[in-house]
């Protein structure tokens, strides 16, 4: 708040007494005593070196002289706030107040001991009747609305202020902290909504609105601000979002792709719309191959999220198509950038090699996450897998019977622990061994029925 630095102004212009009685009192001041005059400035010599007890003895005085003074009267409040005697500070503000309603700085000092008693009741009544005289002091009424938890006035009066005088980077933060407790975004969709209807050449208004839209994941409307922004403001990176989307739609893939990494490159927007963007894309690719090392390029914007693992999402999407290989390549991009043990982006790997039919990579594989997680039976199983295809069938057994023992309540996992134990064994050729685990998986999978 600037009240500080305001009180602080009013006291050292209030400290010339010569000045403030001539611009408050003058007809007073033309009839003063030399005896009052005695009284005042020997109270403002005793403030002057901290002795306030003395001050407001001399201040005292003057008031018996002049009984309607409301300059002592002020005077005298500031001598009781510095005494901390907060209620006897506030009668005699209040009492200059009442000689003097039209003087601002008898109002502050009022507000001064209601926000140093944390009084927020008094002190957001008392700036109301100070704005009149200084709507400045909004700003001030703004922050007694964040202290009192009044987050639906201290919006309303943010954008006041803004429309009025531009935005602050006070008001800035505080409707940053409105905004994140979520059911306040609603009133400044419409507030923005409105300010884009009154200046649509103002392009920080679409941002935000977009923002707001990306935050609840309202993505198509945030699409259609974009697009709006992109008729009101072409040169804006905001409009690139819209040009990409309809470059696409047109199959202009050139101007979709010189967009998109004008897009992902760009601090200024927001990370759920690169998503977005990125995710489109990669629809448009999965149907025109032809533009896969341009996919690539682009997740490389993506290698220092925090937030979403670009390529195993990737990964995720051609594997749900059965399109193994790519899948596979942008598995092993992600453990490369991040996190080689990561355990899902492993099982989908392995899962991904298996159907591939890559038996030697994905053995390697398990064996290797085999001794980062000694307790997780899908890596034997996969390890299993592996080494039975490549007809290692002493191998399979060692690691398939290890991996039996930290099997817990799961029928299909076990079945195809069987299935490859009864392979393993008709590798070795033990008939018997190979029907009993035949068998044996049969009956599982009939209970998982």
């Amino acid at each position: 708040m600037k009240k500080g630095v305001i009180v602080i102004l009013f006291l050292v212009l209030l400290s010339n007494s010569a000045i403030v009685m001539a611009q408050t009192e003058p007809e007073d001041i033309a009839m003063a005593t030399d005896e009052y005059l005695d009284f005042f400035y020997e109270s403002l010599k005793q403030k002057g070196i901290e002795n306030y007890d003395k001050a407001i003895v001399s201040l005292e005085k003057c008031i018996k002289l002049k009984p309607n003074d409301a300059v002592a009267y002020f005077e005298l409040g500031k001598n009781y706030f510095k005494l901390k005697d907060y209620q006897s500070a506030q009668n005699a503000f209040e009492k200059a107040i009442q000689i003097d309603p039209k003087n601002k700085w008898y109002w502050l000092g009022v507000y001064d001991v209601s926000f140093e008693t944390k009084n927020y009741t008094l002190a957001i009544e008392t700036i109301q009747k100070i704005i009149p005289f200084d709507e400045e002091y909004k700003d001030d009424l703004i922050s007694l609305y964040m202290i009192t938890n009044q987050f639906e006035k201290a919006l309303l009066a943010i954008n006041e202020m803004n429309d009025k005088y531009g935005k602050s980077e006070d008001r800035e933060r505080y409707k940053h902290q409105i905004l994140s407790r979520g059911k306040f975004q609603n009133t400044e969709i419409d507030n923005l909504i409105n300010q884009i209807k009154q200046n649509p050449k103002e392009e920080s208004n679409y941002v935000n609105l977009i923002l707001l839209y990306s935050k609840t994941a309202e993505t198509d409307k945030a699409l259609d601000v974009a697009k709006q922004l992109a008729k009101e403001i072409p040169t804006s990176e905001w409009a690139q979002v819209s040009l990409f989307k309809g470059y696409l739609d047109q199959n202009q893939a050139d101007k979709a792709i010189k967009a998109m990494n004008f897009i992902l490159s760009s601090p200024k927007i927001d990370s759920k719309i690169k998503h977005r963007t990125l995710n489109e894309f990669l629809i448009y690719v999965n149907k025109n191959p032809q533009y896969a090392a341009e996919l690539e390029k682009a997740i490389g914007y993506f290698d220092n999220d925090p937030n979403v693992a670009v390529a195993k999402e990737i990964g995720k999407f051609y594997h749900s198509k059965s399109q193994f290989q790519n899948a596979i390549k942008y598995y092993e991009k992600d453990l490369s950038t991040n996190s080689d043990t990561d355990r899902e982006t492993n099982l989908l790997l392995l899962e991904a090699y298996s159907q591939a039919k890559q038996f030697e990579p994905m053995t390697k594989r398990a064996m290797m996450m085999i001794e980062v997680y000694p307790s997780q039976p899908q890596f034997y199983y996969y390890a299993g897998l592996g080494n039975n295809q490549l007809k290692q069938f002493k191998n399979a057994k060692t690691v398939l019977e290890m991996g039996l023992d930290y099997l817990v309540d799961d029928k299909k996992l076990e079945a195809d622990f069987n299935i490859q134990l009864g392979e393993t064994y008709n590798g070795l050729g033990d008939a018997k061994k190979k029907e009993e685990y035949f068998l044996k998986a049969n009956e599982l999978l009939k209970q998982k029925k």
